[in-house]
């Protein structure tokens, strides 16, 4: 019987071509986000600089498998007294030595001194809590769509801001600016937001802003509230799994009581500064390309065969921007 019906379907589209241009797309032939985004030409996918990416080398694990997390750094102009801070310690291996020492369930994994004794390297800034937000131009601009479709309701702003028309629920809209999410007030303001993966600098109470030294990502459902409260640095790329299954720990906060519940850190480099066979090399579906904006589309409104309704809108959170990893042609 099902043979004969799909025999019969096919003979009317091979009759009727133009009524079957008018009707939507069969519910096989409707793309995923996965489907888009394995579509996207190569064009629409940005590399990232290796001077940008932050490379955490922790102690193997129990069977000796190495244990590595990749960090993007994020762009200017956004964080950049805290990022400047980052690259310094880096580069003085001041991580080396130090451990992960919080594990909060459904929130985040923490990572510096535990002694909090370790002398920090000298120069670097102190950083206002004014740097939490950054102006932005508002200065038009739209993101590209196939004519058919205007994806997302996307306003755009140049250079690089693709703004949505979508309310937030911590904020007027929200916003990716290459290749970041973030939301803002007015256009002219955005901040980045506490997204799965997003990298975080650990402070004290106000107006301590942290320097950068101790850090954190977060491991759980999005925690927005601490948008503008703490300053964001960077998303972990790689390697979640390596903080995201560790044991949660069992004092204050997640906090390890004892020293053998630390997971030891035996590195952190900016990634330009490792052997060029040791670089890791990564790219990103560019936040202003019609792939992105078809992607969006697709998460806010799932359409393909699983779904039986289209939710219609979708949390920022919720449309992650896809980076993958790029084979080493040498």
């Amino acid at each position: 019987m099902t043979h004969r019906l799909l025999t019969a379907v096919a003979a009317l589209a091979l009759t009727a071509p133009s009524a079957a241009q008018d009707k939507p797309p069969a519910p096989a032939e409707i793309p995923s986000p996965g489907d888009i985004v394995a579509a996207a030409p190569a064009g629409d996918w940005v590399a990232i600089a290796a001077s940008d990416l932050l490379v955490m080398d922790l102690a193997p694990d129990a069977a000796g498998r190495p244990r590595r997390v990749v960090i993007q750094l994020m762009p200017a102009p956004f964080s950049q007294g805290w990022i400047g801070n980052i690259r310094k310690l880096a580069a003085a291996h001041w991580w080396d030595g130090t451990s992960i020492n919080r594990v909060q369930d459904n929130y985040v994994v923490q990572w510096g001194d535990a002694t909090e004794k370790k002398p920090l390297p000298a120069g670097l800034a102190v950083v206002p809590e004014g740097e939490y937000v950054t102006a932005t131009k508002a200065e038009g601009g739209v993101i590209p769509s196939d004519g058919k479709l205007p994806p997302m309701h996307w306003s755009g702003y140049s250079p690089g801001w693709a703004w949505t028309d979508h309310a937030d629920a911590y904020a007027k809209k929200y916003s990716y600016f290459r290749g970041w999410p973030f939301a803002g007030d007015d256009g002219r303001s955005g901040w980045p937001v506490h997204c799965y993966g997003m990298v975080g600098v650990g402070r004290n109470m106000p107006p301590d802003t942290g320097s950068g030294a101790e850090l954190y990502t977060v491991i759980g459902h999005a925690p927005r509230h601490l948008d503008r409260n703490i300053a964001l640095v960077g998303r972990v790329v790689s390697g979640i799994e390596h903080l995201s299954s560790l044991p949660r720990g069992t004092g204050g906060l997640g906090f390890y009581e004892n020293e053998n519940e630390r997971v030891p850190i035996a590195s952190i480099r900016i990634a330009s500064d490792l052997p060029p066979a040791e670089q890791p090399k990564f790219e990103y579906l560019s936040t202003e390309s019609r792939s992105f904006a078809k992607y969006a589309d697709a998460r806010a409104n799932r359409r393909d065969p699983f779904f039986i309704k289209p939710a219609g809108e979708a949390d920022i959170c919720n449309i992650p921007v896809p980076v993958r990893a790029v084979a080493d042609s040498r």
